[in-house]
């Protein structure tokens, strides 16, 4: 049997150094040193989660993929992408995850993750 979304999403947060869970007003929240790197969400009813995007990568997952990629409300106005997870790719759903947290975390953690990929 196949792990549901918001099971995977948690083992792909999880295994970031020091990464931990936090629900917040029942959802759960993937932070760094308190700081939120993933949000766990819905979107039409399906799983989805947001994740920090570099400056001008919003809008091209947007142009690029507006089925799967969504502006979320309150953080897309700062580059937040949001990311329905049925069907994602797995491997292109750890990278958006790697590289948010890489946004999010101290220097030395996110260094720690660009040596592991």
């Amino acid at each position: 049997m196949a792990a549901s979304p918001i099971v995977r999403l948690r083992r792909i947060c999880l295994a970031l150094p020091e990464a931990e869970e936090v629900e917040t007003w029942a959802t759960p929240t993937f932070r760094i040193r308190g700081k939120i790197f993933a949000l766990a969400s819905e979107r039409d009813g399906a799983p989805a989660v947001w994740v920090k995007a570099p400056q001008g990568v919003q809008d091209l997952l947007l142009e690029a993929a507006p089925d799967r990629f969504f502006r979320p409300p309150y953080l897309g106005g700062r580059g937040w992408v949001g990311v329905r997870l049925s069907g994602a790719d797995p491997e292109e759903l750890t990278a958006l995850i790697r590289r948010s947290y890489s946004l999010i975390a101290p220097r030395a953690l996110a260094a720690r993750v660009a040596m592991d990929a």
